[in-house]
């Protein structure tokens, strides 16, 4: 190994080590300190290249904090990310904070006693790898709130939206707040005769969480869709999108533009347009949708 020559450090910080100063410095290099890196430690190094001063000192500070036997600050916050032009976002009038009551016990008896009473029996856990994970709460909250919210989104949409949940004391006002935390509606299971709500399991959704979601797919364009024009129809294929989303930025729906898909063309998975932030879990080249039932005129005329 090359012999490696001390370099400089800044004068202005000689109180975070003066030992470290070069034994045989001369006058004229009186406010210099240098800084010698042991033969050991070079070897566990891969690619060898020097410290600017301002490097070099915020290692010497992490040096002395943990030889200090003191733990280092944490890191900084990532950036929040926000939603961009041109992409759906949630319409504000829809917000609602949906409430709910601690439930002490569950199975088939206590749930049907919560909905004879009005209430929706339900589950709030924490986020892991975007599914649910631990810290699991036993809730019920209120049929008639859980049924507008899904009669009006549609079943889809309200399972890709966040929702402020506030799990009171008791449902009346001025009760006591036992846990106030935005959620995501992860599982509706819903009666197959009469639609009624029959349980809700919601997800926590801190700005740091990841979350798995089936997103709605809208159409658009159909009125001007050259295929459609010739009297074609469209396949739908898929209605929702599986994503994982950060949750500061999870879209309301996808729009699907039809406007130039013409007869025998497609679009895939790779052509919808989301935010850069989203990551598909299906293969980019699965269909969507389709134009499909009748030939292009000079076709027609061909045969």
């Amino acid at each position: 190994m090359q012999n490696l020559k001390p370099f400089p450090l800044s004068s202005a910080t000689p109180e975070l080590n003066p030992t470290l100063s070069h034994p045989s410095s001369s006058s004229s290099h009186h406010n210099q300190m240098f800084l010698y890196r042991s033969h050991q430690t070079l070897k566990s190094l891969v690619h060898l290249r020097p410290f600017s001063n301002s490097a070099a000192v915020s290692v010497l500070a992490a040096v002395s904090v943990l030889a200090a036997g003191e733990p280092l600050p944490p890191p900084p916050d990532p950036p929040r990310l926000e939603y961009l032009d041109g992409f759906p976002r949630p319409d504000p009038k829809h917000d609602e904070i949906i409430l709910a009551v601690p439930r002490s016990s569950s199975g088939s008896n206590i749930s049907a006693k919560e909905r004879k009473a009005g209430r929706v029996p339900s589950i709030v856990f924490e986020q892991e790898n975007g599914q649910e994970g631990g810290n699991k709460r036993l809730i019920s909250v209120q049929n008639k709130q859980i049924k507008k919210l899904v009669n009006h989104l549609g079943r889809s949409f309200f399972l890709s939206r966040l929702f402020q949940l506030e799990v009171r004391s008791q449902f009346e006002d001025g009760a006591d707040v036992v846990e106030k935390v935005r959620v995501l509606p992860r599982k509706l299971h819903l009666h197959s005769g009469t639609d009624a709500v029959l349980n809700v399991t919601f997800m926590r959704a801190p700005s740091s969480a990841l979350l798995k979601i089936d997103v709605p797919l809208v159409f658009r364009g159909d009125d001007v869709c050259p295929g459609l024009k010739k009297g074609a129809y469209l396949n739908t294929i898929r209605r929702t999108v599986k994503y994982l989303c950060p949750a500061d930025i999870v879209p309301p729906y996808i729009d699907v533009d039809l406007s130039e898909l013409d007869v025998g063309q497609k679009l895939l998975m790779s052509d919808l347009r989301v935010h850069p932030a989203l990551q598909l879990l299906h293969p980019p080249d699965y269909p969507v949708c389709n134009i499909i039932g009748s030939r292009a005129p000079d076709q027609k005329k061909s045969k």
